[in-house]
């Protein structure tokens, strides 16, 4: 499972998704850090399956742990490549553009 909470300001829509397990936890590896807190990530606890209607009305998402990160990969929101791994979590980001 995996916690989703989507915010609406200024016409964008930012989707931020961590793994249940990762919640309230900070991650730290030279000198990065990742906190996956608690008021920015939890909202509504989904399977993972809820990601990809959530990945498609995104413009931005925010994305810690394997399960949220290996579901954007796979429905192609984020290249494996640019997955940035702290403590050995991967957290990525996504922006959406158009032109």
């Amino acid at each position: 499972m995996i916690y989703v909470k989507i915010y609406r300001v200024q016409g964008e829509v930012l989707l931020a998704a961590c793994d249940e397990e990762l919640l309230g936890k900070t991650f730290r590896e030279g000198e990065l850090k990742l906190e996956v807190k608690e008021r920015f990530y939890k909202g509504d606890l989904v399977e993972e399956d809820a990601l990809e209607s959530l990945l498609e009305e995104a413009t931005i998402a925010n994305l810690t742990g394997e399960r949220c990160v290996s579901k954007a990969i796979e429905l192609g929101y984020v290249e494996k490549e640019r997955v940035l791994y702290i403590e050995g979590v991967p957290h990525a980001q996504m922006a959406r553009l158009f032109l």
